[in-house]
Formats: structure tokens, C-alpha cells, sequence
């Protein structure tokens, strides 16, 4: 069960940027800084984490270069499917405690 919990994902700053850019496609660093309230130095570790293993793509897009947006890659969405779809079945596989 949580084999498929992936360790690059499961903190939860990067699991909350996955979920935004799996939701808004490419979204601005920034705009994920303010959602987060994150640093911008706590914000670029968990960015590099993610590009690092090849989950989410960085890139300057049209002139003005200090705009820089995120966009999962194939692989990351699949990491992220399959970290999400591990933590469903945890939920799901979850009983009550009996008392005897």
C-alpha cells in the first residue's frame, strides 16, 4: 500500500504544487509563492526537489525573463496519479478502532 507513496511528492509543499499544476496546467512561480505563503527561498527548494527528479518543468516564457512558470512533466503526473491513488486506498483501507 505504501509502496506507491512517492517520496519526492509526499512533503507536503510538493504535493500542494503538484496538485496546483495538475489543476492550472502552467502556472507562474509566483502565483504559486502567494498561494503557498511560502519564502521564496523555502519555495525554490521544494521547486528544485521536483525538477530534480524530473516531475515538473521550469521555463522563462516570452520576453520578459524573470517570469518563470511551472508545468508538470509526463512523468510527474504519473507520479503524482499514482502517489494520490496510494494515499486513496490508505484512506479507504482505514477502519475504526474497536473497543472490546
Amino acid at each position: 500500500m505504501t509502496a506507491n507513496l512517492d517520496p519526492i511528492i509526499h512533503p507536503v509543499h510538493r504535493l500542494r504544487i503538484c496538485a496546483m499544476l495538475v489543476a492550472g496546467s502552467t502556472l507562474e512561480l509566483s502565483v504559486i509563492k502567494d498561494h503557498l505563503a511560502l519564502s521564496p527561498s523555502a519555495l525554490s527548494k521544494q521547486v528544485a526537489a521536483l525538477v530534480n527528479a524530473g516531475y515538473v518543468k521550469q521555463e522563462r516564457l516570452g520576453s520578459d525573463t524573470r517570469r518563470v512558470w511551472l508545468s508538470m512533466t509526463r512523468q510527474g503526473l504519473r507520479a503524482y496519479q499514482g502517489h494520490v491513488a496510494a494515499l486513496q486506498e490508505i484512506v479507504d483501507s482505514a477502519t475504526a478502532p474497536t473497543s472490546d
